[in-house]
C-alpha cells in the first residue's frame, strides 16, 4: 500500500465504528436479558427456571457456528456475510419481541445466534486485514469498547424497560442499532474474499460437538442436581476436541490448522483469554446478584452501581497505547491480570452492614483495567499471525472468547453454591458472594502467570506508529 485513496482513508475511519456496533448490539444483547427473564417468564406463563433455555439456545448456537465464520467470510466475501449476519441477527430480535410462548423465543434465539456466530467475527476479520500491524492496535482499541459498555448497560437498560415499558423493547433497542450497522457496512466495510477456499466440513462437524458439549456441560454445571451426567458431556467434550486434533493432523485443509498453535503469542493469547475470563466474566454476573439478593436491592439499583465501569473503561481505552508502548505487552498482561485480581478479591471485603457505594470506586477502578486487558490480549493473540491463518485463527479467537466468558459464568455460579452449602457462611447468604469473590480474585491473580511465556519483545511490531 503506497498511496492511501481518499474512498480507503473513509474506510479505515468508519471501519471501528461498524465493528463496534455489531459488538455493541450482541453484548448488549446478551446482558440485557438477565435482567428480564422473570417479567418475560410471568407474560409467558412460564417458570423463570425454565427461561434459561432461552438463554442457553443463543449462547448454543454461537459455539456451533462460529468456527464457518473465516470459511463463509473467504468464500463469499467479508462484506456480504457482514450485512447478511446484521440482516439476520436484527430479524431474529424482532421474531423475538413478537414471541408469543417459549417456543418461539428460543427459535428467535436461535435465529439471533446465527447471525451474531457470524456478525463480530467476520466484521473483526475485515478490521485485521484493512489495517497494517503497527495501526491494529488503535483500530481494535476502539472497536473493543462496546464489548466493555454492553454488559454495564445491558442491567440498567434492561431494568429501566422492564419497570417502565415492557420486556418486548429489550429486542426491539437492536433494531435501530442493526440498521445503522448495514447502512455504514453497504458503504465502507470491504469485501475481502479469498480464492484458496476448501471446507473441512467433517472437521467443522467434529468441532462444532466438542463446542455444543463443552456449552451444555457449563450451563449444566451451573444448575448441578446431579454431577454424573455432567461430567459424562464434559468428558465427551474433550473427546470431540482430542477426535479434531487427530483429524486436523491428517485434513489437508483443517478448519483449525494445528499450525496456529505453533505461534507461541497466539497459543499464549488463547490460553490467556481462557484463564484469565474465568474472574472477568463472573464478576458482571455475581455483583448484581448480590447487591439484588443479599442487599435487596431493585434490578436499577444494581445497574447504577456496576455503571461506573463503563466510563473508566474509556479512560483504559485512551491509555493503552502508552502503556503497551512503554512497558510492553509481557509485563503489562501480567502486571494487569494480578491487579484485576486483587480488585475483585476487594470485593469481598464490604459486610452486609457496610454501604452498597463502597463498590463503585473498586468497580470504576475495575473497568479502567479490563479495558486494558481486552485491547492487549485480542491483540497479541493475532499479532504474529501471517496472512493465509487469519481467518481461521481469528474464528477461533472469537470462538474461544465465546466458550470462556460462558465458562467463567458457570464457574462463578458453581463457586457460589458450593459456598452457599458449606458451613462457612454460618447461614447468611452475603458471606458465600464474599467466599465466591476472593476464590474467583485468587485464580484470576494466579491466572496472570500464563503471560510469563510471552518474550519482553512480543508485540513490537503491533506498536502504534507514532503521529
Amino acid at each position: 500500500m503506497t498511496e492511501t485513496s481518499p474512498q480507503q482513508t473513509s474506510i479505515k475511519k468508519i471501519l471501528p465504528l461498524i465493528l463496534a456496533t455489531a459488538i455493541f448490539m450482541q453484548m448488549l444483547d446478551s446482558t440485557i436479558l438477565n435482567t428480564s427473564l422473570p417479567s418475560i417468564a410471568k407474560d409467558l406463563h412460564e417458570s423463570p427456571l425454565n427461561m434459561q433455555n432461552a438463554i442457553i439456545s443463543y449462547v448454543l448456537t454461537l459455539a456451533v457456528f462460529m468456527p464457518a465464520s473465516g470459511f463463509l467470510a473467504d468464500r463469499f466475501g467479508t462484506k456480504k456475510v457482514f450485512i447478511f449476519s446484521l440482516i439476520l441477527f436484527s430479524l431474529g430480535s424482532l421474531f423475538c419481541s413478537l414471541s408469543q410462548n417459549l417456543t418461539h423465543l428460543v427459535i428467535s434465539r436461535v435465529i439471533q445466534g446465527v447471525g451474531g456466530s457470524l456478525m463480530t467475527p467476520v466484521g473483526k476479520l475485515a478490521l485485521i486485514k484493512t489495517f497494517d500491524k503497527s495501526e491494529l492496535l488503535k483500530a481494535m482499541n476502539f472497536a473493543i469498547i462496546p464489548a466493555l459498555i454492553g454488559p454495564v448497560l445491558g442491567p440498567l437498560v434492561g431494568g429501566y424497560m422492564v419497570d417502565y415499558l415492557s420486556w418486548h423493547w429489550i429486542f426491539l433497542i437492536n433494531i435501530p442499532i442493526g440498521f445503522l450497522g448495514i447502512i455504514l457496512g453497504l458503504k465502507f466495510m470491504p469485501d475481502y474474499r479469498s480464492d484458496d477456499v476448501d471446507f473441512d466440513f467433517k472437521g467443522f462437524l467434529i468441532f462444532a460437538a466438542a463446542s455444543l458439549l463443552l456449552s451444555i456441560s457449563l450451563e449444566l454445571f451451573g444448575n448441578m442436581q446431579n454431577i454424573t451426567p455432567v461430567l459424562i458431556v464434559f468428558i465427551l467434550g474433550f473427546l470431540f476436541l482430542y477426535y479434531y486434533y487427530k483429524h486436523a493432523k491428517k485434513e489437508g485443509h483443517p478448519i483449525f490448522p494445528l499450525n496456529l498453535f505453533q505461534v507461541r503469542t497466539f497459543r499464549v493469547g488463547i490460553v490467556g483469554n481462557l484463564a484469565t475470563r474465568l474472574g472477568i466474566s463472573s464478576v458482571p454476573l455475581l455483583l448484581p446478584l448480590m447487591i439484588q439478593i443479599a442487599y435487596k436491592q431493585s434490578a436499577v439499583t444494581s445497574g447504577w452501581i456496576i455503571a461506573p465501569m463503563a466510563l473508566t473503561a474509556i479512560f483504559g481505552k485512551s491509555s493503552v497505547i502508552k502503556i503497551l508502548d512503554k512497558y510492553g505487552y509481557r509485563q503489562t498482561l501480567m502486571i494487569n491480570t494480578f491487579i484485576i485480581g486483587t480488585l475483585i478479591c476487594m470485593l469481598a471485603i464490604p459486610d452486609i452492614h457496610t454501604s452498597l457505594y463502597w463498590f463503585v470506586p473498586i468497580i470504576a477502578v475495575l473497568g479502567f483495567f479490563n479495558s486494558i486487558q481486552f485491547t492487549s490480549m485480542n491483540t497479541i493473540s493475532i499479532a504474529d499471525l501471517r496472512n493465509f491463518q487469519t481467518s481461521s485463527g481469528n474464528s477461533l479467537i472469537s470462538v474461544n472468547q465465546q466458550l470462556a466468558i460462558g465458562f467463567g459464568i458457570a464457574f462463578g455460579l458453581i463457586v457460589l453454591k458450593i459456598f452457599e452449602n458449606s458451613d462457612l457462611i454460618q447461614g447468611e447468604t452475603h458471606n458465600a458472594f464474599r467466599y465466591t469473590f476472593l476464590t474467583v480474585g485468587i485464580l484470576t491473580i494466579l491466572s496472570g502467570f500464563v503471560f510469563r511465556r510471552l518474550h519482553i519483545s512480543d508485540g513490537k511490531n503491533m506498536k502504534s506508529k507514532e503521529e
